[in-house]
């Protein structure tokens, strides 16, 4: 995967619908798809017009350029349209609006499943459009996951003999040094891969595991893979922390932190080594007993990492009474923040309150190099997502060390600034 950013849009963007009731802007923004390269661009004038055409062709163009503010069926109606009508293809909403209305009506594309891949300011800018291009270019070259999904959700018996059988392996996401481009750890992922069916995402099987009493279980066999795993590189000369994600459920616990501190010295790992990412809406209900286990955890010289920063109501509380060694940033304020100035705000609103606490900070979700740029320019300390790798099985990841080395100098700040907006 190429991290420079490529000057013209993919192969795969070969045509274009342009939906807007404005012939100015409609045109404007047809001449720009041309001018980027793509071959096709549709137009139509409003969204009845737009579901028409799309009804005669024989297969949807590659990406929809749709306007929110239309007469007769708008942007939002024409959302819905496309999802009762199972259309699915990358769409950019645009509009003349105030941010924060853009990025609601992508938020709910998203929330409906749609492929929502932009909000973007009318008139359409080459440059900003030429990002979007890449940014789809990016995502779909990337490595695509070894097995499709599971269609359905899987029953508790199916889990638990997944688990006894070792079915549930783990993968790895390297983070890196945002400033240096250095690996700095890894964090380790379940993965529920049937021997005779389609991969089952986490998404499904956590939650199950949680709501079945399955999540013990599911979180020792993971830890036990993992510090094998950790051991094994480390034999060879590779000495790399890891996360692991800890189930609030099971720091109610009490032999938790002696079983946990039992595994690790079985495998010969420094405590120093591991970090508990916890999740911060699961933190709301934490009883005496769970602050004990953590307080246990921090005293043995485990990490601690709130995770998903931002997504709940009790960020504040938490960093206050829980001894965090690391904050992560959820994705959702990373990912398109190179563009976008309210998530620029929040961003370096956050990165300056944890540089305050002497927490260093990972951003999830980095999935382009302009995020990558900003995030070095607000102060964040480390990142991961697509851009960097996708979670890979521990035998790979070595060979994968030796790619980036080659590729790390072009992470590191260039001479081209990503402009970005002050919170003061």
């Amino acid at each position: 995967m190429s991290l420079a950013v490529p000057p013209s849009p993919p192969a795969q963007v070969c045509s274009v619908l342009v939906v807007d009731d404005s012939r100015v802007q409609r045109h404007h923004a047809a001449a720009l798809c041309r001018g980027l390269g793509v071959d096709t661009v549709h137009e139509a004038a409003d969204g009845s017009e737009a579901l028409d055409l799309l009804a005669q062709l024989p297969t949807p163009p590659d990406l929809l350029l749709l306007d929110l503010e239309m007469p007769g069926m708008d942007g939002v109606e024409l959302l819905h349209q496309l999802r009762q009508r199972g259309i699915a293809r990358p769409i950019v909403v645009v509009s003349q609006r105030e941010e924060a209305l853009i990025d609601l009506v992508v938020s709910m594309a998203r929330s409906m499943a749609l492929d929502a891949t932009a909000g973007l300011h009318k008139p359409l800018e080459a440059e900003a459009l030429r990002r979007t291009f890449a940014h789809l270019g990016q995502r779909t070259s990337a490595s695509a996951p070894a097995r499709p999904p599971a269609a359905g959700t899987p029953e508790p018996a199916q889990l638990r003999q997944a688990i006894a059988e070792r079915h549930i392996s783990v993968h790895y996401q390297p983070k890196l040094d945002i400033r240096t481009g250095f690996v700095r750890g890894v964090e380790a992922l379940a993965r529920w891969l049937p021997p005779d069916g389609p991969a089952v995402p986490p998404d499904r099987f956590v939650p199950l595991a949680e709501r079945e009493g399955l999540i013990g279980p599911l979180t020792l066999t993971v830890m036990q893979q993992v510090f094998a795993q950790t051991a094994a590189w480390g034999a060879h000369g590779l000495h790399l922390p890891v996360a692991i994600n800890l189930s609030a459920q099971l720091l109610d616990d009490p032999g938790l932190v002696d079983e946990i501190r039992a595994l690790t010295r079985h495998h010969a790992l420094p405590p120093a080594q591991v970090v508990f990412e916890l999740t911060e809406s699961e933190l709301v209900s934490f009883r005496g007993a769970a602050f004990g286990a953590l307080a246990r955890l921090r005293l043995q010289g485990f990490g601690l990492s709130l995770d998903d920063y931002g997504t709940g109501f009790s960020s504040m509380q938490q960093l206050a009474r829980i001894p965090f060694t690391e904050l992560k940033i959820d994705r959702t304020f990373v990912h398109g923040a190179s563009h976008n100035s309210r998530l620029q705000v929040m961003l370096h609103s956050a990165l300056d309150m944890a540089r305050r606490l002497e927490l260093p900070t990972v951003a999830e979700g980095i999935e382009t190099l302009a995020d990558w740029r900003l995030l070095q320019q607000l102060g964040c300390t480390g990142g991961q997502g697509w851009l960097i790798a996708r979670p890979m099985p521990g035998q790979e990841l070595p060979g994968w060390l030796s790619a980036h080395r080659q590729r790390r100098r072009q992470l590191l700040p260039d001479a081209q600034p990503v402009p970005h907006v002050s919170a003061s």
